[in-house]
């Protein structure tokens, strides 16, 4: 038995449940007489809503038929070895389900060295080795077609990508020693670094194919033919493949350097993962490959046994599992068609979801407001978003003009409402103004039309108190930007029947949205705990502590952005309505700060200025600070800030605003963009010890998500 037989036999012990794929091989005849050809081809036996991946048992397999095709091709008959995938899928990676099962640093090593052995085998056959990249390729399934000697992709890929940094790990069976060599570190750094932590950005196949990633791209329809037509002109020498030179001087040490300002940027030194890939890609410039599947075996047991793996599990299981099936969901039987949408107010919010329904519903939407410059404005908004996605390639004309068709105004809700099923506000955040919509509404719409409210702070049940039919009144708020930010908020009032609530569920799944029922508690999930979180900064400011100081201390949670530039994207005014809201909810925790107020009086837009580039706090800002002297250290700040956090979202989970901490952490990492690395914010209020200290018990069980057990 082999040293990599030996490797996978004992690591399989560790991967009992393990969704084995197979590798098939099958020789063709390559076309214009290039010769006998083996093509294997990965496959795990079930759909293709089921990807492909690599545990050891896959590792086994593939290792076994290259065992067949090195044979073929030493003994010559065979004049080349192709790799494909099943059915819209190449191969997505390891099996992450096993990996979380791995307690000891020996397997964790085992793992990495098993995965490059038979990856590397692809590179050092007797004959030419392709990969064709048919369908979804992530991870692992990337990596073993950069083993091969050329590669080809579907136009029609629409996911392509190396998401090791933004779960925790490293390209680690190839990824950081192999791209750089293949299209140079830049582009490399793009697709490892600024892609993964740019919440895990897909590439598509025009993309892998103008990155240099693959030698040819060929259309979805016949995609295994034309690639097989392909390699037959590179075994014949009819078709040349060419490849960019590479740049091995400052040119590589330039990307680098830029790959470290993007990590500092995105998670500020607080995960280190995208550092350590950063490692690997640094020492690759010499072209040493042996050397760097060392390095990658070396990161990928250190992190695999470190906590940010398993908190990069959690969260991705919780957006792929849980968010998919939201818990307290009304049976999705009960739903109604929704065949046409209204649209309260034409803002700026407004037409983002009319642009949003159009795109995903596909329905007739119309918008409607105070007078008819508004509308057209908005109905423009939406017309011109559309023409960007023609011109960058996204629809074609025909759609465009579909959808361009279907976004009309109207002044008079008679008219726009009469035969809407589903009609949203997104009006002036005041309960007066919004009750009075709804009232008007409810006299035009039909009985059965769901009435959606995007308040982000205001209670949906005394929204609907006043209307005849108040169970069909639902709470759908979204976060800013629409089209970007995953999560749905879904508000059950008091009197929401399952009907309504069913529907609105139904309606985010078509607006591909990841929803989560929440209670009509006052700001629901994400505005309560970001105030309490934001507050709290604002209150040790208020108290003497300097603004770089406070904003500095929570750094090392390695957020998107500090807790004041979070106040510059959401709009102080904003700011201050949600606080406000929440300080005649919760007096005893939610302050109202004077010197936000100050802030929002003046006009302006945050605390910084950006006249250099980055920001600097502003003097006409400094200038309205009124401060105390009680001046606290950043460590101190830090304790504060995520004690509060801690006592708010325990107070939540009594009071039933949502089903699990878990959804907790769903709405925080899809509608506030916490990060992957720490794996949600209640493992990691358990994992520093904030959640006993505060609430005497953690939020999650022993062994979840990097708690230890």
């Amino acid at each position: 038995m082999s040293n990599t037989a030996e490797l996978l036999k004992g690591a399989a012990e560790l991967f009992p449940d393990e969704v084995v794929t197979q590798a098939h091989v099958r020789h063709l005849d390559l076309p214009a007489g290039a010769g006998r050809f083996a093509l294997i081809t990965l496959d795990n036996g079930l759909d293709h809503t089921k990807p492909t991946t690599f545990g050891p048992q896959s590792l086994a397999h593939l290792d076994a038929a290259i065992d067949q095709v090195e044979r073929e091709a030493a003994e010559g008959s065979v004049v080349g070895v192709g790799l494909t995938g099943k059915p819209f899928i190449f191969a997505v990676g390891a099996d992450l389900k096993g990996v979380e099962l791995l307690r000891a640093r020996d397997e964790a090593l085992a793992i990495g060295r098993s995965g490059h052995e038979v990856f590397k085998r692809l590179s050092s056959l007797a004959v030419p080795t392709f990969a064709y990249y048919n369908g979804a390729a992530m991870g692992g399934g990337v990596e073993v077609g950069l083993h091969c000697s050329y590669r080809t992709v579907s136009r029609a890929i629409p996911a392509f990508s190396l998401p090791e940094v933004f779960l925790g790990l490293v390209p680690g069976w190839g990824g950081c020693a192999l791209l750089p060599n293949l299209i140079g570190a830049d582009r490399a750094v793009t697709v490892i670094i600024e892609n993964s932590l740019s919440q895990n950005r897909q590439l598509k196949g025009g993309q892998v194919a103008e990155l240099g990633i693959a030698d040819a791209i060929f259309d979805g329809a016949d995609f295994l033919e034309q690639s097989l037509v392909w390699t037959a002109g590179v075994l014949n020498g009819t078709v040349a493949v060419e490849r960019a030179e590479i740049d091995r001087g400052e040119g590589w040490d330039a990307a680098v350097a830029r790959g470290r300002a993007v990590a500092d940027g995105k998670v500020h030194g607080a995960a280190p993962a995208a550092y350590r890939a950063l490692d690997i890609i640094a020492a690759a410039k010499d072209g040493d490959l042996q050397a760097g599947f060392d390095a990658e075996d070396e990161a990928l047991a250190d992190l695999i046994m470190g906590g940010e793996l398993r908190s990069g599990i959690y969260a991705f299981n919780l957006v792929q599992k849980r968010g998919k099936r939201p818990a307290g969901a009304p049976d999705k039987s009960l739903a109604r068609p929704v065949t046409k949408v209204g649209v309260v107010g034409a803002g700026l919010m407004a037409s983002q979801l009319a642009l949003l329904f159009v795109r995903r519903l596909e329905v007739p939407v119309v918008l409607t407001d105070i007078d008819q410059e508004r509308i057209d404005k908005g109905v423009g908004y939406v017309h011109s978003e559309i023409d960007k996605l023609l011109g960058k390639g996204r629809i074609d004309q025909d759609r465009a003009n579909r959808l361009k068709g279907l976004v009309t105004g109207v002044l008079d809700k008679a008219e726009g409402f009469a035969d809407a099923d589903f009609v949203i506000e997104a009006v002036f955040e005041e309960m007066g103004v919004k009750r009075q919509v709804f009232a008007e509404v409810e006299a035009v719409a039909p009985a059965h039309a769901i009435l959606a409210t995007n308040t982000s702070s205001l209670s949906v049940s005394e929204m609907a108190a006043e209307l005849k039919h108040p169970e069909r009144v639902v709470g759908f708020h979204f976060f800013n930007p629409v089209a970007v930010l995953p999560l749905l908020e879904i508000v059950r009032g008091e009197q929401t029947d399952d009907a309504s609530l069913a529907t609105a569920f139904a309606v985010a799944k078509k607006l591909r949205k990841t929803a989560v029922l929440v209670k009509d508690a006052p700001a629901f999930v994400v505005n309560r705990i970001l105030t309490r979180f934001m507050g709290e900064i604002q209150n040790v400011i208020d108290e003497g502590t300097s603004v770089e100081v406070a904003e500095r201390a929570v750094a090392p949670l390695g957020l998107p952005m500090s807790p004041l530039v979070l106040l510059e994207l959401v709009g102080p005014a904003i700011g201050l309505h949600v606080s406000e809201t929440l300080n005649r909810a919760f007096p005893d925790r939610f302050t109202v700060s004077p010197n936000l107020q100050a802030v929002v009086a003046a006009g302006k837009r945050g605390f910084y200025r950006y006249d250099s580039g980055r920001p600097e706090l502003d003097p006409e800002v400094a200038a309205l600070l009124r401060q105390g002297d009680t001046v606290l250290t950043g460590e101190q700040v830090r304790a504060r800030v995520l004690d509060a956090v801690a006592q708010e979202i325990g107070l939540m989970l009594d009071e039933g605003v949502v089903a699990e901490a878990q959804d907790i952490d769903l709405c925080l990492i899809t509608g506030a963009g916490w990060p992957f690395h720490l794996g949600g914010i209640t493992p990691y209020l358990d994992r520093e010890g904030v959640s006993q200290r505060v609430n005497g018990k953690p939020f999650l069980a022993p062994g979840t998500a990097s708690v230890p057990a």
